[in-house]
């Protein structure tokens, strides 16, 4: 299983939910959807305009788990 740990990228960054949404384009509806862990799918451009405006990679946001538990 993936995990998106949006949130914790979000913090380290001090960032809001609102203006990622704003700096990236898509709404706080689907961000929060990827936040909370709803999301079946990630386009590879979403995840790239969340990594360029966070200053991430995308192995900072996405956890494999492996049958729930935490590596």
């Amino acid at each position: 299983m993936i995990r998106i740990d949006l949130d914790v990228m979000l913090a380290r960054r001090k960032m809001s939910l609102t203006e990622l949404s704003q700096r990236v384009g898509i709404t706080i509806a689907n961000l929060s959807i990827l936040k909370n862990g709803r999301a079946r799918a990630v386009r590879l451009e979403t995840l790239d305009a969340i990594c360029r405006v966070l200053d991430c990679q995308p192995g900072d946001i996405l956890v494999y788990e492996e049958d729930g538990v935490q590596r």
